[in-house]
């Protein structure tokens, strides 16, 4: 059984929206034999540019797995994952390296900031590494967007969690990368500082035009989203366009009494 999701059209031209990020009969297996484990079982998936996507589905249903393939932190067992029009699968680590570096944004609970840097430094230590220079019209957009203009010279211990969120969302942003992927961004948030950073998600879809795809198990934080793919087993067995928290809580019931009738 394959599972494939596409892309609606959207207007009367018949086009189909632009996508940033695609996999086709995506497998990740892990062991052999029998201990093998299938993570994803021919997933088809296109991830439209400009959108905000989440991924959800039950511990274990292979959300995490699809994400870090989409974005080659983990390679595949078989199938093609494509960044726009370039296959990311059979890349040599160099060249992958190179590409998650300059085409590709990351945001992780861990905020992963720097504690000797202070916040602006933090923004712009991935360019600095790379040997590029921030657009300094683009850098402060990014910046006002976020919030953090008062507080760039303060370092970690001297934000809050959610401000140092923002910095790590910040730094994602600042290089300009065509696809941003965020793994439960806000798991390590109160609710209200949660709230902030997914606001700033979404305003970075709708303002600058970012592509994101977070990971979440939290129906609110996907509420902030455009779609909901739903993961079971390693397929996609359902999408949620316009989510309200509501209705993606009411889909997750669903999925749990599924299983524990099946």
């Amino acid at each position: 059984m394959t599972s494939a999701v596409t892309i609606p059209r959207h207007g009367g031209t018949g086009t189909r929206t632009a996508v940033a990020a695609r996999g086709r009969q995506v497998v990740k297996a892990y062991g052999s034999g029998e201990t093998r484990v299938v993570a994803l079982d021919h997933v088809d998936v296109d991830i439209a540019r400009g959108q905000f996507t989440a991924i959800m589905g039950p511990s274990g249903s292979g959300k995490s797995t699809l994400m870090h393939c989409l974005a080659g932190l983990d390679s595949v067992t078989g199938g093609q994952i494509f960044l726009d029009e370039t296959e990311i699968t059979g890349l040599k680590d160099k060249k992958l390296t190179q590409l998650r570096r300059d085409r590709i944004g990351f945001i992780f609970q861990a905020f992963n900031l720097l504690p000797t840097l202070n916040a602006l430094e933090n923004i712009t230590l991935p360019m600095d590494i790379a040997g590029r220079k921030a657009d300094p019209a683009w850098l402060n957009r990014v910046v006002e967007t976020v919030g953090l203009g008062e507080r760039l010279r303060h370092r970690p211990n001297q934000l809050s969690g959610g401000q140092q969120q923002r910095v790590a969302v910040a730094r994602a942003l600042a290089a300009r990368p065509e696809i941003i992927f965020g793994d439960e961004p806000t798991g390590n948030l109160d609710s209200r500082a949660g709230a902030e950073v997914l606001g700033f998600l979404r305003q970075s879809v709708d303002e600058l035009g970012q592509t994101i795809v977070m990971v979440t198990h939290d129906p609110v934080a996907a509420s902030y989203a455009d779609r909901v793919l739903y993961l079971a087993d390693g397929r996609i067995v359902d999408e949620m366009y316009r989510p309200t928290a509501e209705a993606v809580l009411d889909r997750m019931k669903d999925f749990d009494a599924r299983g524990r009738t099946s």
